[in-house]
């Protein structure tokens, strides 16, 4: 059921929902490679995956179903589990004792459980009265951190944002269905020539409503009041909850882009003060999270395949609106397996260890 990492006796004990899913794996992945703050790890999934063995640390840890017993004892629980899996079981495990750190969809609108990043707003892990911890979603994860840090000097005020969401934001049946598609089309240079050709070609749309692969597709989420997408009203939503803005002005256009792993965003930030390239590219520079890249000169700037499979948002483009002094444009990209999801959610949980152990 568990796997000993070989800490100290008196650490934290974890529990780990949805352990062999997509995002399950790089949690997984990162929890061996970052400091051991845990003194026993349990692993638990559907009943499909029960008896599954997977390594944690470099010891084996069996798949357990999720069952209440599961958080006997443990501290600190993670839900990396479908939206309708966490709403259930978070309560359960805040119920047994453990503090659950939610990144699922469930608990981000609850205005009793904190939305938090720990390089924005980390004091905000302390206040949950509920025991749930909430993360935001990985478009909002993709910029937040370096809006963040330019917020704090230079007071935001205003952001208008175009994102580029890769396949795997639609889960793995969204990479499953790009792949095929390519497949399908990418050898026929007669596509993309006539209009509905490409409908035609690649068949199976899977989780998109249009074909992604050599296409952009401006829709991502579901279909909210005034034409919105659930991914752009979460995009203002969760910014103002993590900044603490509740009344800034955001406006999102969300696409979904044929790539595997890796958001991007195109951001337009307004700000209260004036403000300065260098001094912002320096903000940028120091900031956790975050890795500039940003030379024109020798075209470095930040792609999404540059990004993925690194933990730290990359950022560069950075420019001063040419009419108005107040507004920065930059681009960003980061990989939304990592930062997007499973990072995020195991340095959220890492703070609830470091509180719970001091």
């Amino acid at each position: 059921m568990s796997a000993t990492t070989g800490s100290a006796s008196g650490l934290p004990t974890l529990a780990v929902a949805g352990a062999t899913g997509t995002v399950g794996a790089v949690l997984l992945d990162l929890l061996s490679i970052r400091r051991d703050v845990y003194g026993e790890i349990r692993l638990a999934g559907s009943a499909r995956s029960a008896g599954r063995v997977l390594q944690v640390r470099g010891a084996p840890a069996e798949v357990v179903p999720l069952a209440p017993g599961v958080f006997a004892g443990a501290d600190v629980a993670i839900f990396a589990v479908p939206d309708a899996v966490a709403a259930e079981w978070a309560p359960v495990a805040a119920a047994r004792g453990a503090v659950a750190v939610d990144a699922s969809r469930a608990f981000r609108t609850a205005a009793d459980v904190p939305l938090v990043v720990p390089e924005v707003n980390p004091e905000r892990v302390r206040d949950r009265p509920r025991g749930i911890v909430a993360g935001p979603g990985c478009a909002t994860l993709t910029m937040i951190a370096a809006v963040g840090a330019l917020h704090d000097r230079y007071g935001l005020r205003e952001l208008v944002i175009a994102s580029y969401q890769a396949a795997s934001g639609a889960g793995r049946d969204g990479v499953d269905t790009l792949y095929a598609q390519l497949e399908k089309v990418g050898g026929d240079r007669t596509l993309g020539h006539r209009p509905g050709a490409m409908r035609g070609a690649v068949g199976d749309l899977g989780p998109f409503p249009a074909p992604l692969a050599l296409n952009v597709v401006p829709w991502a989420g579901t279909g909210e009041d005034g034409g919105w997408t659930s991914d752009e009203i979460a995009l203002r939503d969760e910014t103002r909850r993590v900044l603490g803005l509740p009344d800034l002005k955001v406006s999102a256009t969300c696409v979904r882009v044929p790539v595997v792993i890796g958001h991007s965003m195109a951001v337009h930030a307004v700000f209260e003060e004036p403000v300065d390239q260098r001094e912002a590219q320096g903000i940028l520079a120091r900031s956790p999270g975050v890795v500039l890249c940003d030379n024109p000169d020798t075209h470095e700037f930040p792609t999404p395949s540059d990004a993925a499979g690194t933990d730290p948002v990359w950022a560069g483009r950075v420019r001063r609106s040419l009419d108005d002094p107040h507004a920065l444009d930059l681009f960003l990209s980061g990989d939304n397996l990592r930062k997007g999801a499973a990072l995020n959610t195991v340095q959220t949980a890492e703070l609830v260890a470091a509180e719970l152990t001091a």
